[in-house]
């Protein structure tokens, strides 16, 4: 036992040890598992290193302190992982573990862990405590925030209901306002489902949406409901099953084409989407390894007045150059399919081109047009045909050559130069799908370019790139010059 209280001091850096006067080396609102103790003196003390792992520890018993409306079967499922460590270091990584796994059940604001030398009459010779202290969410929670779509900005307005149950239920409701006369409203309720490793949740939605596609000259209302199982088969692999039935509302401008016109009116649509997720990646705006690939597939028919199979791949790798100066490769690759089989509306079909895909066109720029507007991935003359969308990018990222550029603000900025090629497939007949993807290759766009990425939260970037498209066909719409991007997701 005095080995390991030993061994708690000279780790006191790394691991929060209980003490008689806490509140002089941790404060209560502190997030990270591994803090280090704030040091009096201007030089930072010296620091022992010590190997954690061999050494052996168990844990005894497991606090969770701060619980209030939180079932005890929930955290005690969630807290059991601790008690199969094996030395100090298994205690420590598992620790970090069952903290992610609090955190993810969306119930707490703030989660603290504390090791301490197991005392008491139960108390084993190599005994650890682990005491967790969590600080609930409240029972309305809400605000203003942003949120970025395609090539869009839109303030969002929502209230949460976090934990309803007891077991991580909770309830939303979020109206979003766009520039672009972008509206839509939506209420959610989820279902965690505590079943491990999979860990599905099942989601109910009602929502309206509304936006207008001045690129293709027409204005979009949905109003529907949503179904949505989530689960994990790997920490990395993540699977959604959603059925969704929607109404349609599809309105021209004064000015659309007959061509889009004809796909134009109200419809019922019913659908069954399978998408699954792989993602390796260090993170997600500007990742220096890893590979991610998205692949969802959609079959619309079982009811409803639309019919059609859709399928789309993602796919993103990035690998360090050199670590050194920050060099960081990218390609990625997009890729689509749709067979229409009756009532393919023009918000199914595929577009390209944009600050956000194939960089140096227009937004939808690149591909079919009729009067200036963009038709996307759509096929006549046949009652059963099909279209397809190839689509790459490969990027080379740097830090800002600038003094101080990979830490503080500067780490939120990169500069990059690419090259973006895509095209779209249209066979005419059936049987025609080869010879119309062969062509459509051999007439694919180019463009090249450089920019300054900057990072948006988690999950979002701006990009402000000068780009020169190296090929582009009638009737593209080519854009040279500067070109400014916002989006989650960039080709």
């Amino acid at each position: 036992m005095n080995f390991i209280t030993k061994l708690l001091e000279l780790t006191m850096g790394t691991v929060h040890a209980k003490v008689s006067h806490r509140n002089r080396y941790f404060a209560e609102d502190e997030t990270a598992l591994f803090d280090f103790a704030e040091a009096l003196e201007d030089e930072p003390p010296p620091r022992s290193s010590i190997a954690l792992n061999g050494i052996k520890a168990r844990v005894d018993r497991v606090n969770v302190d701060g619980l209030d409306r939180t079932r005890d079967d929930v955290i005690r499922g969630t807290v059991d992982e601790l008690f199969k460590a094996q030395d100090f270091e298994d205690v420590i990584v598992r620790a970090h573990k069952v903290r992610q796994a609090l955190d993810n059940l969306g119930c707490f604001r703030n989660i603290c862990v504390y090791i301490d030398v197991s005392s008491g009459p139960d108390a084993t010779p190599d005994g650890l405590e682990v005491t967790f202290q969590v600080r609930e969410m409240s029972r309305v929670t809400g605000g203003v925030n942003a949120a970025i779509g395609e090539n869009e900005g839109s303030v969002v307005l929502g209230v949460r209901l976090p934990n309803l149950f007891g077991r991580g239920e909770r309830a939303q409701a979020a109206y979003s306002l766009g520039y672009r006369n972008t509206a839509s409203f939506n209420l959610t309720a989820t279902k965690p489902l505590h079943i491990k490793p999979y860990l599905p949740e099942v989601s109910g939605s009602v929502y309206q949406h509304s936006q207008d596609y001045p690129w293709s000259g027409y204005h979009l209302l949905d109003r529907g409901v949503l179904f949505d199982v989530a689960f994990k088969t790997s920490p990395t692999t993540k699977h959604t099953v959603q059925w969704e039935g929607l109404v349609r509302d599809v309105t021209v401008f004064n000015k659309t084409s007959f061509q889009l016109r004809e796909g134009s009116g109200p419809h019922l649509k019913s659908v069954l989407r399978h998408t699954i997720s792989v993602d390796h990646r260090d993170e997600e705006v500007f990742p220096t390894q890893g590979v991610f690939v998205q692949l969802s597939n959609e079959l619309a028919g079982l009811g409803g007045s639309v019919a059609h199979v859709r399928a789309e791949l993602r796919a993103q790798a990035s690998h360090t150059l050199s670590a050194e100066a920050g060099v960081v490769l990218q390609a990625s690759a997009a890729a689509g399919l749709l067979h229409d089989v009756r009532g393919t509306q023009p918000p199914d079909h595929f577009f390209l081109g944009g600050p956000t895909s194939v960089r140096g066109f227009q937004q939808r720029g690149l591909g079919p047009h009729c009067d200036g507007q963009a038709l996307g991935g759509r096929v006549r003359h046949t009652a059963s045909s099909s279209c397809g969308v190839l689509a790459s990018g490969v990027h080379l990222f740097a830090p800002l050559p600038l003094p101080g550029a990979r830490s503080g603000l500067g780490a939120l900025f990169r500069s990059h130069v690419f090259v973006n090629a895509g095209c779209l497939a249209f066979p005419e007949h059936r049987g025609a799908w080869s010879g119309a993807q062969a062509r459509a290759l051999s007439l694919a766009r180019v463009s090249l370019g450089a920019g300054l990425c900057v990072r948006l939260g988690r999950a979002a970037r701006l990009e402000l790139n000068y780009v020169l498209p190296l090929r582009a066909l009638p009737p593209d719409r080519p854009h040279a010059g500067l070109q400014l991007g916002l989006g989650a997701s960039f080709l």
